[in-house]
């Protein structure tokens, strides 16, 4: 039997109403993805590109919600909206979506035990446990009351556990939150984190005077090598061409492993030179090197204290890890080199690393990370030294044939 169109289009109000009154979004059933500037509201382009790339991951997990969707910024960034516009999307999609702050959650949560709530506290919190989305905003380091606090743990343990799709806003860097909740929210095979809003550090972009053969290195001029066999050249071609396009959309990692003199350094170099010819913020650090500046910048006499070089390094958008593998493998070195990785893991934060040791030869909780074929490309570089171009050929190729 096909309703009649009175019937059906108070069916559709019903809907529409209870899908609203499910939001709990109130006045911010506004905040959209039409009316809200996809580049955001700062005068800085490194700002501005940092929110459109939050701004287009919140609208394909809005289209698409799995996982978790954790946002982080200051106080006016825009990152309350882009959770708000995530929820009316679904809403207008006709799926429900709930959207309440973390200090009002836990208001409903002690009125419901009131003998005049509108709604018992187990029913509540089970509407909060397994909403088809949750927004939680406004999610502090400090909950509060001890009471608050297992609350929140106990809402967003289950709703972890369940895999069950949720935004959240933070009021503070993850590094703040305890270690339960830290613990759930860098776990990339669930989380990801974005943040917006703040001025990245411009130390270290540009190329310093212990730089001055990367600065020349581009794509243009990258070597053409002789004495290669086929299969060798069609590899480093390859290589260029992997190269070139990283450059021209830089998004997830692109690990280079090969021997000394085969090429890798100069691609990555010619990557960093295409995004500062392009106006584009980017960093070139080789690891041995950087170590070294972390440790001096504990000195009285650093010009750059260690919380910020360290900071930048982490958070660059766009970070060049040269020869890595080759530091000192004490555990201070290890450790801090895996907090640089896990960060730029969990943030997907684009990242480019050379290397000449097998994944056998660095620390596991970091080779797993280079090669998730999830975010990261690891490519083998077959060319030898270049150095040894300056035979020639033929000389080879006789050495060759008598060996």
């Amino acid at each position: 039997m096909v309703p009649c169109r009175c019937t059906q289009q108070n069916l559709d109000k019903d809907r529409q109403a209870r899908l609203q009154q499910y939001s709990n979004l109130g006045s911010l059933r506004n905040s959209t993805f039409e009316n809200l500037e996809p580049r955001g509201r700062s005068g800085s382009p490194v700002q501005q590109e940092q929110f459109a790339r939050v701004y287009n991951a919140a609208k394909s997990f809005a289209a698409e919600p799995e996982g978790w969707f954790i946002i982080s910024g200051p106080s006016g960034c825009g990152k309350t909206h882009l959770a708000a516009a995530i929820a009316n999307e679904r809403i207008k999609q006709d799926n429900p979506a709930l959207y309440l702050s973390a200090p009002d959650l836990l208001d409903h949560l002690r009125s419901a035990f009131s003998p005049g709530s509108e709604m018992p506290y187990d029913e509540f919190f089970e509407r909060m446990r397994s909403a088809p989305l949750l927004v939680l905003d406004d999610l502090s380091a400090q909950a509060g009351t001890p009471w608050a606090k297992e609350k929140l743990e106990q809402l967003l343990t289950h709703r972890f556990n369940s895999e069950l799709p949720t935004v959240i806003v933070l009021q503070s860097p993850v590094e703040q939150y305890d270690d339960r909740l830290r613990t759930r929210f860098t776990d990339p095979r669930l989380c990801c984190i974005y943040t917006i809003g703040e001025e990245k550090p411009t130390l270290g972009y540009g190329w310093g005077q212990q730089f001055e053969a990367q600065k020349s290195m581009t794509f243009q001029n990258f070597m053409e090598r002789v004495n290669l066999l086929p299969e060798q050249r069609e590899n480093l071609e390859a290589a260029k061409r992997l190269a070139f396009e990283f450059a021209r959309t830089p998004e997830g990692w692109l690990v280079f492993q090969g021997v000394n003199g085969c090429g890798k350094t100069h691609l990555a170099a010619a990557i960093i030179n295409y995004q500062y010819e392009a106006d584009r913020p980017a960093m070139f650090q080789v690891v041995p090197e950087l170590l070294d500046h972390l440790r001096y910048a504990f000195s009285p006499d650093s010009k750059v204290s260690y919380d910020q070089l360290f900071e930048s390094v982490k958070t660059a958008p766009l970070l060049v890890l040269d020869d890595f593998g080759e530091q000192s493998s004490t555990p201070w070195a290890q450790e801090k080199l895996y907090q640089i990785i896990n960060y730029r893991y969990n943030a997907r934060l684009a990242t480019i690393i050379t290397t000449t040791c097998s994944l056998d030869k660095i620390e596991t909780r970091v080779a797993s990370r280079l090669i998730d074929p999830k975010l990261s490309t690891f490519f083998v570089i077959l060319a030898p030294d270049y150095r040894g171009d300056t035979r020639p050929a033929g000389k080879r190729a006789l050495r060759q044939q008598r060996s």
